[in-house]
């Protein structure tokens, strides 16, 4: 695409400059000449410059890799057999721990909208009644666009104001995490905080939103916060779990805590495992998935027990998920043979709707990144799109003349009259005047002949279009819901449209279940999941004779889709210049090779290093490495010096902190000998390096990095192929990659931002430019 102008926002509010909400720093850098367009919008005032060819510096890796040093491998050999099993068993219960907040916190938010959802809309629809016989609806649509904008007015104010992080669903940066990626600010307490009262303002404020997309971020947090026994947000230390605070085990947890968070979002357990085997884990396990699963199993479990105490009938664990799609009846849900190709052709329109939906959400959010950056113009950006759909849906319920009768097993919740006859209710207003997950149950579940096929189409494409416009806001939300009820509502109406075809007598097509494919078909075309989605729609309609029609239109939804754009997650992480690493290297990349990928200016440090030299390295801001190659000089010989060990900025840092200096050792005895608790109390968030003071006589003192130093880091020749690099790196979870010669020498060093460079445009392979932020 062309060079577009745009700005990361996936960063912490102030920066690089002071001054909060305009403190994002400038990516600006250039295109090969081959595909340089000169755009005209190039000198328009108000714009942030960039084009898309760039990949961001400031994101860093996470080192899945342990630092196997000496102090790490002598506390693990003076480990017992017993110490091992009481690690493993501390995993089981923090698992347990995810999954009964997760659940918890499912259950909070699933409480406070239908209660404040509740309120809202028995206040409308009374105020509705009102004026319907006395005349002037106008008021009625003026006090629903007011509602609707103040609860989104707080939803937005907490979120562009207190925490970016915690706009949009979430998922996105999750992926990232798990694919070793250290989003700033993703994982902290404050962000949970402000996702959930977010999620919940945003849902009862009336926007095309759900709030099952949070859920699965809000699992992560409580993860990553359980895991480490301690809240640094909260400067609590509870001393516990100790052993997990390093990226290893935190990022493990983390996946058992996006899978809780899709557990209690669909009831679905099973599929919250294969949703972070499919969407993040980069690194799978036996016992991982069987950790993952048990958190999952609990989330759901927790959710249903509180629940079922809130609906007074304790005890009773049918509801398993914030979502409940409701039984399908079985004599309902036969299909045969001939209605495979129609469910294919569905699948084919969800792909093709979702591509189109993924094309303007991306133009539209370019045209945000542009132009709507500032807090203030993000919330009133958010009223606006509040104050717009409920004028919309006022609207089309209000020219809409679709009645019918209301029978004594309605289910409609608010049923409005309106212009009604007696004992009639507005099927128009059953859509709109409702939290989407009941819309979609209604529409999965009302008797055939409950919908006018007009009223379907008109409320298809107004939703999709506010939908679109919904996704992206300041405001933290969902889009499964929402993609969900848009394919229902164009599923029932195929349902329809095909039940019109005379047949022998029988009803042959039921619209619930196309209502159900169509669901599929469009989440798939929007989000292209696919083997965990399957599972996901089978469990939460709990019918398991839907498994093939719902994998085969998955499959082609995705096929379609891709064929036009990527899926909407992938593209929102590509706006963010992020260095995402995918399963493989690119196609047509074995002519490269280690020598030609690596970063060649590498900083090496001798392993007995001068104090000096390492603050001037650390401090050096125009570098500013994470990994630094520790070379050995042999004694005597003038042969170069040969590599003995990777150490890190981090690892430094601590060192320096802590004093660890040759003289010093020798001048007190009783100095206490540094130990990896030191290193754990200052993970995650280590100290910038400008507020350790070192005196000018400590410049002068030696430091040995034998001790602390990974002396077995992962090297490659330099002759060694790009997708053998790419293997390595990504399945081992490196962050470092040490390339040497054949005599040992340190010549690069590969990082993540070396091998995401590399990807396949239309051009073949491309090479994006890297940009310091």
């Amino acid at each position: 695409m062309a060079n577009i102008t745009k700005k990361v926002s996936w960063s912490s509010r102030t920066d690089e400059s002071g001054t909060p909400g305009e403190g994002t720093p400038l990516l600006n850098g250039s295109e090969r000449a081959s595909h340089s367009r000169q755009d005209s919008q190039r000198g328009r005032l108000k714009e942030i410059p960039h084009n898309e060819k760039l990949l961001s510096l400031k994101y860093e890796s996470l080192d899945y890799d342990n630092i196997e040093n000496q102090l790490f491998l002598e506390e693990e050999r003076r480990m017992s057999y017993m110490g091992f099993r009481c690690l493993e068993i501390s995993r089981w219960v923090v698992c347990g721990l995810i999954g009964f907040l997760t659940g918890l916190i499912a259950c909070f938010i699933d409480i406070a909208v239908e209660e404040l959802a509740g309120i809202k809309y028995q206040v409308v629809k009374e105020n509705i009644e009102k004026f319907t016989e006395v005349g002037g609806l106008s008021i009625s649509l003026l006090l629903w666009a007011v509602l609707n904008s103040a609860i989104v007015m707080m939803g937005a104010i907490i979120v562009a104001f207190f925490e970016p992080i915690a706009a949009g669903s979430g998922i996105p940066q999750i992926k990232c995490y798990l694919n070793g990626i250290k989003i700033p600010r993703v994982v902290r307490l404050k962000t949970l905080v402000v996702k959930v009262c977010g999620v919940i303002c945003s849902v009862v404020g009336g926007l095309a939103v759900g709030k099952e997309g949070p859920m699965i971020h809000s699992g992560a947090v409580v993860a990553a916060g359980v895991s480490q026994g301690r809240s640094t947000s909260l400067k609590r230390d509870f001393k516990i779990f100790e052993y997990f605070r390093r990226d290893t085990e935190k990022r493990d947890f983390v996946s058992a805590g996006a899978a809780a968070g899709v557990s209690a979002a669909f009831g679905a357990p099973v599929g919250g495992v294969l949703f972070s085997l499919e969407e993040g884990a980069s690194f799978w396990n036996q016992m991982l998935t069987w950790r993952i699963f048990f958190a999952s199993m609990i989330s759901t479990f927790t959710l249903n027990f509180f629940l079922s105490v809130y609906h007074k009938n304790p005890g009773d664990l049918s509801n398993p998920g914030l979502i409940n799609f409701g039984r399908f009846q079985s004599d309902s849900v036969a299909y045969n043979l001939y209605e495979i190709p129609l469910f294919i052709a569905m699948g084919a329109i969800g792909g093709l709707l979702g591509a189109l939906f993924n094309i303007l959400n991306y133009w539209l959010t370019i045209f945000r990144i542009r132009y709507v950056h500032r807090p203030c113009l993000q919330v009133m950006e958010a009223m606006l799109v509040a104050a717009v759909t409920a004028t919309v849906s006022f609207t089309m319920i209000y020219f809409s003349n679709d009645c019918q009768p209301l029978g004594p097993e309605h289910s409609e919740e608010y049923p409005l009259q309106l212009f009604c006859a007696d004992g009639e209710y507005n099927s128009m207003a059953t859509a709109f005047f409702n939290t989407p997950e009941r819309s979609v149950r209604s529409l999965f579940h009302n008797q055939p002949g409950s919908y006018n096929p007009l009223t379907l189409g008109l409320f298809t494409l107004t939703y999709f279009f506010l939908a679109c416009w919904t996704y992206g806001l300041a405001v933290s939300a969902g889009v499964f819901i929402p993609s969900l009820l848009i394919g229902a509502a164009w599923g029932r109406l195929c349902g329809i449209l095909l039940a019109s075809i005379p047949s022998n007598g029988s009803i042959w097509a039921d619209p619930g279940k196309y209502a159900l494919i169509g669901a599929a078909a469009q989440l798939g075309g929007i989000v292209r999941m696919t083997l965990s989605l399957t599972v996901i729609m089978v469990e939460a309609t709990g019918n398991v004779t839907y498994g093939l029609p719902i994998m085969l239109v998955l499959m082609t939804a995705k096929i379609v889709g891709d064929y036009f754009v990527e899926g909407l997650y992938d593209i929102h992480i590509k706006l963010q210049s992020v260095p995402f690493l995918h399963w493989d290297a690119p196609a047509t990349s074995h002519w490269l090779t280690a020598r030609e990928v690596m970063s060649s200016q590498v900083t090496c440090l001798n392993r007995i290093e001068k104090v000096g030299t390492i603050v001037d390295t650390l401090s050096n801001t125009s570098t500013n490495h994470n990994g630094f190659p520790v070379v050995v000089q042999v004694s005597g010989s003038d042969e170069p010096a040969k590599l003995c060990g990777l150490i890190l900025r981090s690892q430094l840092i601590v060192l320096l902190k802590h004093k660890v200096f040759v003289e010093l050792a020798r001048s007190r005895l009783t100095h206490r000998k540094l130990q990896l608790k030191d290193f754990r109390d200052a993970y995650p968030r280590f100290p910038p390096i400008q507020s350790i003071h070192v005196s000018q006589d400590e410049r002068e003192c030696m430091m040995d990095l034998t001790e602390f130093m990974n002396a077995t880091p992962y090297t490659v020749p330099q002759e060694t192929s790009l997708p053998r690099v790419f293997k390595l790196f990504r399945a081992l979870g490196l962050r470092h990659l040490v390339v040497v010669d054949d005599v040992n020498r340190v010549v690069g060093l590969v990082t993540r931002k070396d091998l995401a460079r590399y990807h396949l445009g239309k051009h073949g392979l491309e090479e994006l430019q890297l940009a310091q932020t």
